[in-house]
């Protein structure tokens, strides 16, 4: 995996999604993201299906339960063969863990190589006020974000899910192979939606991210293909 611009496929069942994906020239060279909306619809032939069309896959269920809930759920989710994949690092050190073993004994048991575990840390819909009044969090948000990334490090997970604007910070105490994939990316020209903590593909790069996810502003574009192509180039900064 090296610096993937992910497609978010939040679309409500599989037809959709696999039509999206087929109006690219090359699906083969796409790395997409399974959010919770589709697999529900959809479970895990969604994920062969895609397969089947040569995408890598980022399966993101942001798994966050009791450890041993956990680990069962990551061992069904280790033999899909996916790339990337996710859990809640407010769930703590021992839910970590017990997800990193499930990924690891699914993957064996499937004879396919682990997907990577990322641990979301804020999502980008969390402002300072929310952390503040509604989840009585007394820590500022950048504060929040490194400890969440420090204990998923600790805890064996291969990176995060952050803001862009936190990676600088989360690289400065992690070390150099943990990954920081960041959502919240938008050009200058489009809404927010309901992300807060938004920058554009350049300035994630520019940042430090190993990876963005994009779906909205690629999935609702007038030409998809046209779109990504565009934030391809300007996250690769050509």
């Amino acid at each position: 995996m090296t610096h993937p611009l992910i497609i978010a496929l939040d679309f409500p069942e599989a037809k959709i999604a696999l039509d999206f994906v087929k109006q690219f020239p090359q699906p083969e060279e796409l790395f997409v993201k399974v959010g919770m909306e589709l697999y529900y619809h959809a479970g895990p032939l969604i994920i062969r299906e895609l397969k089947m069309l040569g995408c890598q896959i980022f399966l993101d269920l942001k798994l966050h339960d009791i450890p041993h809930t956990v680990e069962q759920a990551a061992t069904v989710i280790g033999q899909l063969g996916v790339e990337l994949t996710t859990i809640h690092a407010a769930g703590g050190q021992q839910m970590m863990q017990a997800a990193v073993a499930g990924i690891n004994a699914g993957a064996a048991k499937a004879n396919v190589a682990p997907a990577k575990l990322l641990a979301i840390t804020q999502l980008t819909s969390t402002s300072e006020q929310m952390l503040h009044h509604e989840l009585a969090v007394d820590a500022t948000l950048t504060d929040s974000v490194d400890q969440l990334a420090q204990l998923a490090a600790a805890s064996g997970v291969n990176g995060v899910i952050s803001s862009a604007l936190e990676v600088p910070h989360i690289k400065t105490t992690a070390s150099t192979d943990f990954l920081c994939i960041s959502p919240g990316i938008r050009l200058h020209s489009q809404s927010t939606d309901d992300q807060v903590r938004i920058v554009t593909p350049a300035v994630a790069q520019q940042l430090g991210s190993d990876g963005i996810v994009v779906g909205r502003p690629i999935t609702k574009a007038a030409n998809p293909v046209a779109t990504y192509q565009h934030i391809k180039m300007l996250w690769e900064g050509q």
